[in-house]
Formats: C-alpha cells, structure tokens, sequence
C-alpha cells in the first residue's frame, strides 16, 4: 500500500490521506467543495462546491498522472437530495459521456465542514 499526501495536505495535518494506492486502485478520500489548502467552502450553493470539489478531486488525479478518465466508481453523499439535478448538471461536465464511472448515491446528514455534498472516487492507477 501507498499513502498518497501533497506537500498541502501535509501541511493542513487532517486526519486521513488524500488518496491510497493498493495495486492498481487509487481510492481518493471524499472530497468538499473546500477553497485549496483551506478549510472553507466556496461560496455560491450546490453547483459552486460541485465545480470546486471536482477541482479538488482533478487536482489529487493530476498529481498522480491521472485524470478524470481514470475514474471508474463513485460515491456521491448530498445533504439535501433535491438538489440531484443541480449536482448532475456541474458533475457531467468532467467525463466523457461514454466513459461515465459506476455511481452509487445517498442522502446524508451533517457533512463535514456543513458542505452540501461529499464526492469519493477511484480510479485505475497502472504500474509506474
């Protein structure tokens, strides 16, 4: 196993890694809609933290030479699951429309930092 932390993450001494290499799985932590290096949500409502948690999330995958492509199962947690569509509409922007990962999808209550939605992915990571 790998335990993947940017020098950022290090440094923000949060209680988890970013990402977890077994074989070749990279399983990235559940990600906010938090400011980088910050812990703070944007501003702006659902389809604001969606397009930023996804920057969250490109920006753990690039470190790793990945990209969303690579991406082939996610979790989406929404603490308010009438907003569905406003997360789909942002969420569809980063895949191919042939190349949409699995998805599983729930309701949840009290997300950290009060963030209106959770984002955990994984992605096929080949050798190196």
């Amino acid at each position: 196993m790998e335990f993947i932390n940017s020098p950022a993450a290090k440094a923000a001494k949060l209680p988890f890694s970013q990402a977890v290499r077994v074989g070749d799985i990279l399983y990235l932590s559940g990600a906010l809609g938090n400011l980088p290096g910050r812990l703070e949500l944007v501003p702006g409502g659902i389809e604001a933290e969606t397009r930023q948690t996804m920057e969250n999330i490109g920006t753990v995958l690039r470190e790793n030479g990945l990209g969303f492509a690579d991406i082939f199962k996610c979790t989406v947690m929404l603490a308010d699951m009438s907003k569905w569509g406003d997360f789909n509409r942002v969420y569809l922007e980063y895949f191919a429309p042939d190349r949409l990962p699995a998805r599983s999808a729930f309701g949840a209550n009290g997300l950290a930092l009060g963030a209106q939605l959770e984002l955990e992915c994984m992605a096929h990571m080949p050798a190196r």
